[in-house]
């Protein structure tokens, strides 16, 4: 795998050449007045999820069923426009 540094702003102008550079397995080191930044890289098991992340996902999935109480009463719309 290539490692290419490249600035901020040489990131932000190219920025659909590099996405390219990582999808052909390259990673790119993004830096700012000469540190590392961020890595833009190509991801690993293109669609496969991790069981972490299979059961994260899940996780979520059931708390987003259940819902979330904010409290007070539940109205309709009409009672929301009411004046």
């Amino acid at each position: 795998m290539a490692i290419q540094h490249v600035s901020l702003r040489e990131a932000n102008q190219h920025l659909s050449k590099y996405i390219e550079m990582a999808a052909q397995g390259s990673e790119i080191i993004v830096t700012k007045r000469g540190r590392p930044m961020a890595r833009i890289a190509p991801i690993e098991a293109s669609g496969q999820m991790s069981d972490a992340q299979k059961s994260a996902l899940e996780r979520s999935r059931a708390r987003m069923r259940k819902g979330y109480s904010l409290g007070g009463e539940q109205f309709d719309r009409e009672t929301a426009h009411a004046r």
